[in-house]
């Protein structure tokens, strides 16, 4: 594991680097501030620094990609949900958005869970799966009945009897 002296002469390299990824000031400490502590808690990470300097380079455009990957998919999740609720709403729907959150309330936690793993937090299905401990496939049908669910209850067509309030897993 890198020492924290050798940390220490790496950051302005670091910073720099973040930097250079198109990140914000703010943003780019965040995302050496991550890095480090990543590598901090990884058995693997370099003893020597000529190789800790190019791992951690490696650690932060990594974590840079993955933060880019859960932009997108937010941003595509937000375009789908724009198409499905009202094609081209210009402005912003509070009053849906609520109704959305206390729809998402009343799923039961196997349901919410799935929606958070993919479509809040944006993890890939094989992610999910990885931290559910389920298969690939059983991510997708889940959150398929998950969607379903969400959409029973925001469009009023669950009764308090039925599946999703019960909170029965399929």
């Amino acid at each position: 594991m890198g020492s924290l002296t050798q940390f220490e002469l790496l950051l302005p390299e670091l910073r720099a680097y973040a930097r250079s990824l198109g990140e914000e000031a703010d943003a780019a400490e965040d995302l050496v501030h991550d890095a480090i502590e990543r590598s901090l808690n990884s058995p693997n990470t370099p003893n020597m620094l000529s190789a800790l300097r190019p791992w951690m380079f490696r650690v932060i455009r990594n974590l840079h990609h993955d933060e880019l990957r859960k932009r997108r998919v937010r941003r595509e999740y937000m375009t789908a949900e724009q198409h499905l609720y009202g094609e081209g709403r210009r402005t912003y729907d509070h009053a849906r958005d609520v109704l959305i959150r206390l729809s998402y309330e009343r799923l039961p936690p196997d349901k919410r869970e799935i929606l958070f793993l993919v479509d809040i937090m944006g993890l890939k299905y094989e992610e999910a799966g990885e931290v559910i401990g389920v298969a690939t496939g059983t991510i997708m049908s889940r959150l398929s009945r998950a969607r379903q669910a969400l959409r029973a209850i925001i469009d009023g067509n669950v009764g308090e009897e039925s599946e999703v309030s019960s909170g029965k897993q399929g």
